[in-house]
């Protein structure tokens, strides 16, 4: 591969990774009127994906070429 292509491969994977694993972290939506409590639930398989799309572009940046 390009060094080129593998420095965007390497750049891409870690702000996926750095998005993925932020939008894991974030707390639950929640609201509170009075003694109700209205809870969202959060769901997180988009975090998954994304932090799976990251380790996939860093690994893919980080594959050394044969010589030959």
């Amino acid at each position: 591969m390009n060094k080129t292509i593998k420095t965007v491969l390497l750049f891409a994977g870690v702000i996926l990774l750095v998005y993925g694993i932020y939008t894991l972290v974030i707390p639950e939506t929640k609201v509170s009127i009075g003694d109700i409590d209205l809870v969202s639930v959060q769901d997180n398989t988009n975090s998954y994906i994304t932090i799976g799309l990251g380790i996939l572009a860093v690994a893919l940046s980080l594959i050394k070429e044969k010589s030959s």
